[in-house]
């Protein structure tokens, strides 16, 4: 079996399982490479207009490799590339590749023009729990623990946890997830704003597909230019926000959904919204 499985349902929804159960589907083998080609697959097929992320077995995702990477020859995991090779050529590959594989992945995840749901079956713990903050959801069986845990083994945190967690839950709880390791059950999690939505955990896959598929019934382009709104409402002030905002608002009043959805109200009935 893959390190990553790929479906991509009648519904308009991809479901992306990560597929190293043995390993709680920590960051190893072909798991990053295979996980940055689908999403970036899902990016542009218009067929699918929901993702949902989730992980085989106990575990959402356990994070980096750390068995691997004690087998390594260096502290970040990555061969020594020789011995004429200079120490910081090593640092500076390692530090591209793992740039790159961020960018790939929880980048893609946060701007994708689709939305994006983690589903955590489980442990979602380093930046395993950094994927899952990176989408636009995050849906939790109540079995799920959730964690940064770098401090455990030494590490500062990547894959964009650390800016996440901040814009999510407020930088004190940012500061006090990272600095102790803790690790929190799904209930705790949501009191902090970590996940949006627990479930019972038999309910998990029904319960996401739910929210899934009710997103991807809908407006594909309006949903798009929302993100686009949400993500600069990140950083950006009030007049850059009121001005994309208007943008935006104009635009998706040109959309066929849009004219579905004026049709739609006028006749008293529920809009078919094609993703156009």
């Amino acid at each position: 079996m893959p390190d990553v499985i790929f479906e991509k349902r009648p519904s308009g929804v991809a479901l992306i399982t990560l597929n190293r159960p043995d390993s709680l589907n920590a960051m190893g083998g072909e798991l990053m490479p295979l996980l940055a080609g689908h999403l970036r697959n899902c990016a542009s097929d218009s067929e699918v207009r929901c993702v949902v992320l989730t992980g085989a077995g106990r575990a959402f995702c356990a994070g980096g490799d750390v068995k691997g990477m004690a087998a390594a020859k260096d502290i970040l995991g990555g061969s020594n590339g020789g011995a004429s090779t200079a120490p910081s050529a090593i640092l500076a590959r390692a530090v591209q590749t793992l740039r790159q594989s961020q960018r790939d992945t929880s980048f893609m995840l946060h701007t994708m023009p689709k939305v994006t749901i983690a589903m955590i079956n489980g442990h979602a713990v380093g930046a395993g729990l950094s994927l899952a903050l990176a989408c636009d959801i995050r849906i939790a069986s109540d079995k799920a623990k959730i964690g940064t845990a770098f401090r455990n083994v030494g590490f500062s945190g990547d894959f964009g946890g650390s800016y996440f967690m901040t814009k999510i839950a407020g930088i004190e709880t940012a500061r006090y997830m990272y600095y102790t390791g803790e690790i929190v059950d799904a209930e705790r999690a949501r009191s902090l704003s970590l996940v949006s939505k627990v479930v019972p955990h038999d309910d998990l896959e029904a319960e996401t597909m739910k929210v899934a598929e009710l997103i991807a019934a809908g407006p594909t382009l309006a949903y798009t230019r929302m993100k686009e709104n949400l993500n600069r409402a990140e950083t950006c002030d009030l007049a850059t926000a009121l001005d994309a905002e208007a943008m935006n608002m104009v635009l998706s009043g040109q959309t066929r959904d849009h004219m579905e959805a004026a049709r739609a109200f006028v006749e008293k009935r529920q809009p078919t919204f094609t993703g156009e």
